[in-house]
């Protein structure tokens, strides 16, 4: 059975760890290990998503499975350059473990993360995707997120090209 809960700030190591894990899971292959590693240390080591257990900048929900997070999103403040409607938040990060794909995680987050944004007077919802996670493109577009531009992303001294989408809500 799956529950689901915001995080704590005591859920810090252990969400750091399964966002490493998913992400490594996912885009491993393609970095080298120097840049991989300097990624995860980046973003999820204690200066990174741990420490914004704690941020009220941040909201992050996550999905459990036995007590194991198997999937969470953190939502946000745009964070992009360019200029953002005031009522615009950022989805960050959207990751579920490879192992439950397919079991109604992504779905039941996703229904969160629209219902969190409404509620807190969000007009649109802006995120970036990797140009070639096709996998979550299509999940996204289900939703209605369109492409409205590129970006890069940094993966240690790798510069990738991400997709900027945005739903109106």
């Amino acid at each position: 059975m799956i529950t689901y809960r915001d995080a704590r700030t005591i859920d810090g190591p252990a969400l750091a760890a399964m966002a490493r894990r998913s992400f490594t899971e996912t885009f491993g292959t393609l970095y080298s290990d120097a840049d991989l590693s300097a990624f995860l240390d980046e973003a999820f080591g204690p200066n990174g998503l741990p420490s914004q257990l704690s941020d009220p900048d941040f909201t992050i929900r996550l999905a459990l499975a036995d007590d194991e997070i198997v999937g969470y999103v953190k939502m946000g403040p745009v964070t992009f350059p360019g200029e953002w409607r005031p009522d615009a938040i950022e989805l960050y990060q959207f990751y579920v473990l490879s192992g439950w794909h397919g079991q109604g995680v992504a779905q039941e987050l996703m229904a969160w993360a629209l219902d969190f944004s409404r509620e807190h007077g969000a007009r649109e919802v802006i995120l970036s995707v990797y140009v070639d996670n096709h996998r979550a493109h299509r999940f996204y577009e289900k939703y209605g997120f369109e492409d409205i531009g590129r970006i890069a992303f940094r993966v240690g001294e790798t510069v990738d090209d991400d997709n900027l989408m945005r739903l109106v809500l």
